[in-house]
């Protein structure tokens, strides 16, 4: 298993966005989904996901529909908006830029070295 890494402030609505757009989740789904593809790198907290989510949809962000999990519960499964693919597009081109700029500074040399 990898180290666990924390998540930086402002990056779990992107994190969220990013797991939906691979396809409907309910919301333990998406704890499970973002551990998934960080190698376990990522652990959320379910009671950090639940508000991010509620928040998403009041953003118009997610969309959540009802429906049965494969243990068979009821639950939300949530899926992206056309506003919330934008807005994911705009977070990642951000991401994008801040860790390319970052990468900059930490590789950066003394002068004459």
């Amino acid at each position: 298993m990898a180290e666990q890494a924390q998540v930086l402030p402002g990056t779990l609505d992107l994190l969220i966005l990013k797991a939906v757009s691979l396809g409907p989740l309910h919301g333990y789904g998406v704890l499970l989904r973002i551990e998934q593809i960080s190698r376990g790198a990522l652990s959320l907290e379910q009671g950090a996901v639940y508000p991010a989510l509620f928040r998403l949809v009041r953003q118009g962000l997610l969309k959540g529909t009802w429906g049965t999990s494969d243990n068979n519960r009821r639950a939300k499964f949530y899926q992206l908006t056309a506003a919330g693919r934008k807005r994911l597009q705009e977070e990642m081109e951000g991401w994008d830029r801040l860790a390319a700029a970052i990468g900059l500074v930490l590789t950066a040399r003394p002068e004459g070295a």
